[in-house]
């Protein structure tokens, strides 16, 4: 029998085990064991990334300039070799023995300083082989840093130093604004990274304030060049009528160009004036505070997209969105990373020792690279002197370096716009006279470019065929200003397999060699819906003759003086 002592402690054990299992049952109701619970806890932890910090932005500014990176690099695996290469169009080594000409015969600074490219110091003797070794190191390390949304400013050099070398030696391949907008991106982005570390979230090297700046004041050059050189240039941008005329005109228009062409004439001058308020106006809400800021990054990179929707335009309008990309912070990114693990955890165990108090005592490496932040600064500043005074200037140029490096450069895009598309189709045929009224002659056709009526515009952005492209230009030249069609007529009369690599369509493939090739030139315009030719996205008006036949015999002395090599050789 219990004594009256054991039979209280006994109620007290009892009440202790009723109260643990009470506590324990509510704990229990009060876990997030449901999805919806989980999903308000990763809400609520999203709130606590704090403002005015870049660690997530810059993981998301370096793996953008990545991907345009291995983009660019993949068109000059698969481009360079017929453009530039030992028996290319425009030979880059032909080009490099100008330059060392022009300065004097020796391969010194003069030389490098003209033409900066790690090619000088490379063997000559297999080109081809320099061009796609450049290429491959390139694509191999942009989609490491694509991949793993880490880098070091060494990986991020290496990549500016290859692709400045291919740009410096592209010659009119290369020449267009996107090059050195890459280039400016891809320094820029060197001055984002640690020296060595290869860690996302490296503790002891945060992004500098003065880094990101340089990237918002970038979006805001090229915006405000782009607009200014439209307003100063063609009349229909103050008239509003330009686009009008874009759609159907523009280098390689994409089936979505077709249908914004026949939108009606006030929705026309709706994008024109949208179009100058984006360029001319949103970029000055950059100063205007973080909210600002951020509204400026939203509508530039809804801009862009609606821009790469409408439009085959290279890589040009992904690469203009990462600059856009540094007008948010952590806070403002927190959604593209998962929760509780990796970077964004990262962020936030550093953010809670910073609130603690516990942050790293600076360290010698740390000063220095204040100092080489603030000497960015400087030199972004610097170079951007002349940048500013031409757009000052009534007299505005665009897509043009005032520094070899190409560090800081002037933008801008459609300052003119084309009124009416022309093409230049090149045929063959076999008939031995090219004069005869009975001859047949069978069109080429390129990858991309306009040319069959009843095939659809294609879609390639961001990739980017640069014959194509430069074949839009030749439109409007003459062939003695567009001395390469030339070239490439005498390559196919060979049916030489290294153009025709670039093109979609050969009509002697498994056939004789033409007997006789010739450019001929268009009128192009879209059809209207549900009232051209059925099948039929074009239609065109032959203007005239762009080239008269031409064969071997008749181009052995034109390619020898232009030190081409004769393609039947």
């Amino acid at each position: 029998m219990a004594t009256p002592n054991e039979s209280s402690e006994s109620t007290l054990r009892k009440r202790r085990v009723e109260t643990s299992k009470t506590t324990t049952t509510h704990s229990d109701e009060n876990t997030p064991n449901n999805e919806e619970d989980t999903c308000k806890a990763k809400k609520k932890e999203l709130v606590t990334l704090q403002t005015g910090t870049y660690w997530l932005t810059r993981i998301v500014l370096l793996r953008s300039i990545a991907f345009i990176y291995f983009i660019a690099f993949t068109v000059a695996y698969n481009q360079n070799k017929q453009l530039i290469g030992e028996r290319g169009l425009l030979p880059c080594k032909d080009y490099l023995l100008s330059v060392k000409r022009y300065v004097g015969g020796k391969i010194d600074m003069s030389a490098f300083a003209y033409t900066p490219s790690i090619l000088w110091f490379l063997d000559w003797t297999d080109m081809d082989a320099n061009l796609d070794g450049i290429a491959l190191v390139g694509m191999a390390l942009s989609g490491f840093v694509l991949l793993t949304g880490t880098a070091n400013m060494i990986i991020m050099a290496m990549l500016w130093v290859l692709y400045h070398s291919l740009v410096s030696v592209g010659q009119i391949w290369y020449s267009f604004g996107w090059e050195s907008q890459l280039l400016e991106t891809g320094f820029l982005g060197i001055f984002l990274c640690p020296v060595w570390s290869l860690s996302q979230v490296p503790s002891r090297c945060p992004p500098s304030l003065i880094s990101i700046w340089t990237f918002r004041w970038l979006i805001v050059r090229i915006m405000l060049g782009a607009g200014l050189i439209k307003i100063r240039g063609d009349r229909c941008w103050r008239d509003l009528t330009c686009m009008d005329y874009h759609y159907e005109t523009q280098p390689v228009p994409n089936p979505m160009s077709y249908y914004m062409h026949q939108s009606p004439w006030w929705f026309h001058r709706f994008e024109v004036l949208s179009n100058h308020f984006i360029e001319l106006i949103v970029p000055l809400f950059t100063f205007l505070g973080r909210r600002m800021c951020m509204v400026n990054g939203t509508l530039q990179i809804l801009f862009q997209v609606t821009l790469i929707v409408s439009g085959n335009l290279s890589f040009l309008n992904w690469l203009t969105i990462v600059p856009s990309l540094a007008c948010f912070d952590d806070a403002s990114l927190g959604f593209l990373f998962s929760c509780g693990r990796g970077a964004k955890q990262a962020v936030l165990d550093l953010q809670a020792e910073e609130a603690a108090g516990r942050t790293p005592k600076p360290t010698r490496g740390m000063l220095i690279r204040r100092v080489v932040n603030v000497a960015l600064g400087f030199l972004i500043g610097y170079l951007s002197v002349p940048v500013v005074l031409n757009l000052l200037s009534s007299k505005q140029v665009m897509n043009t370096s005032f520094d070899p490096l190409r560090i800081v450069n002037t933008y801008g895009a459609f300052g003119s716009i084309t009124k009416e598309r022309t093409e230049v189709i090149l045929q063959g045929t076999l008939n031995a006279d090219p004069k005869d009224p009975e001859a047949v002659w069978e069109e080429y056709q390129f990858l991309c470019k306009p040319g069959d009526l009843t095939r659809r515009p294609c879609l390639i952005s961001p990739y980017h065929y640069r014959l194509d492209w430069l074949m839009w230009f030749a439109a409007f030249q003459t062939y003695e200003q567009s001395e390469w069609v030339i070239h490439i007529a005498g390559r196919l009369l060979a049916n030489d397999t290294s153009i025709l690599s670039l093109m979609e369509y050969n009509p002697f493939q498994g056939r004789d060699n033409p007997r006789w090739v010739r450019g001929e030139h268009f009128k192009y315009r879209f059809t209207l819906p549900g009232k051209g030719p059925q099948g039929k996205w074009w239609v065109r008006k032959r203007i005239g003759a762009y080239f008269p036949a031409v064969d071997l015999v008749a181009l052995r002395g034109y390619f020898k003086s232009r030190n081409w090599p004769h393609p039947d050789l």
